[in-house]
């Protein structure tokens, strides 16, 4: 898998769950809402208390489009653009970052741009939609497509894991710092066939929809998401150039973020309305890049496969498809099509080689486990 920056009380405790199936056709064990909520909330308060988890900030569980558990704590956190924001009591309505996260939904905005005909196909070369760059034109750039940037497998020299983000080599912190971030992603040297990770790949993304539109990602993104889907007010940072952080500068609240994970589930559509094309959510979801049977990529989404009701062992138990986006910090936005779930969390956790403890801890120890 590619390398990158990694509860109110119960609702509707009365209502029963249809029987869901698996890909492969076996009906899969659902609870009543209410006792799956008592369960998440006990191993939640419990993980808490004896900090297995630590600073999560927000944590929001659907099952069949239903809350069935939202809990809200207080700590320390940060702002892309802004930096420390001290301690925060956070609520349903606190505004997040979402880290990269925000690839994720560049890429449905994309599937959006490509079916109003305003950003070239995957299958186009990515240099022709910047004509201003064609001099850096060679035999390999030339080979680019936007499948490559989409997948972020362009096989350019890029760095964003192993040095951290203050430290200027960072390849999305020299980015941000270049005096123009799109030359500096598109004359990096390709030292890999395409098929390697690129972070930058978000960026030429991004600017493709808002060059096609005719606007910023963030008004671009209002217009045919945000709104579409009910939303409440949402950021999105930019550097001191204007140009938008695409790839982790998305900022909105938990409840806001859940409603990205809802769609995912249900095609793309909202009450009757297609907002994101059936076909790209498919193709989101569509494996490109393996690193193990259990770990895949596709267009910004990880694609992962999980057990549940097996608290202890990853690969134990049924496995069923996860998508997940994925945010520096412990953002993470995780669907269950088969069980019809979505986990929206958000963390503050930035910046630290743990961080992605709390996350998995919240997904496989509490809410999995939960499931018999």
């Amino acid at each position: 898998m590619p390398n990158r920056r990694q509860i109110l009380s119960a609702i509707g405790a009365a209502t029963v769950a249809l029987p869901l199936r698996s890909a492969s056709g076996q009906q899969q064990p659902t609870l009543p809402s209410g006792q799956f909520a008592n369960d998440v909330v006990r191993r939640l308060d419990q993980a808490v208390a004896e900090r297995r988890v630590w600073n999560i900030h927000g944590l929001l569980v659907l099952q069949n489009g239903k809350p069935i558990v939202e809990r809200y704590f207080e700590g320390q956190d940060r702002q892309r653009g802004v930096g420390d924001l001290g301690t925060v009591k956070f609520s349903a309505e606190t505004p997040h970052d979402l880290r990269s996260c925000s690839k994720s939904i560049v890429a449905l905005l994309y599937g959006i741009a490509l079916q109003q005909g305003k950003v070239p196909a995957p299958e186009e070369s990515l240099l022709s939609g910047f004509p201003e760059y064609r001099d850096l034109a060679d035999e390999k750039r030339s080979g680019l497509t936007v499948h490559h940037a989409l997948s972020m497998t362009m096989g350019t020299d890029w760095d964003e894991s192993s040095l951290p983000y203050a430290d200027p080599r960072n390849s999305e912190t020299a980015m941000d710092a270049a005096p123009d971030r799109y030359r500096y992603i598109l004359e990096r040297p390709i030292v890999d066939t395409p098929g390697s990770y690129c972070g930058g790949a978000t960026a030429l993304l991004a600017r493709l929809i808002a060059k096609g539109a005719g606007k910023s990602l963030h008004d671009f993104a209002r217009e045919s998401l945000f709104d579409p889907l009910g939303m409440g007010p949402t950021q999105w940072a930019a550097g001191p150039d204007g140009e938008p952080f695409a790839a982790s500068g998305a900022r909105m609240s938990v409840r806001d973020f859940s409603r990205i994970g809802m769609l995912m589930l249900s095609g793309g559509q909202l009450d009757g309305r297609q907002i994101v094309p059936a076909a790209w959510i498919t193709r989101c979801t569509t494996p490109v890049v393996s690193s193990d049977e259990l770990r895949r990529y596709g267009y910004q989404w990880f694609l992962l496969d999980v057990a549940f009701g097996k608290p202890k062992g990853w690969a134990s138990g049924r496995l069923e498809r996860m998508w997940m986006a994925q945010g520096e910090g412990g953002q993470r936005l995780f669907i269950i099509p088969a069980l019809q779930l979505v986990i929206a969390l958000t963390a503050g956790n930035y910046g630290t080689e743990d961080q992605w403890i709390p996350p998995t801890r919240v997904l496989r120890e509490i809410v999995l486990a939960s499931i018999s």
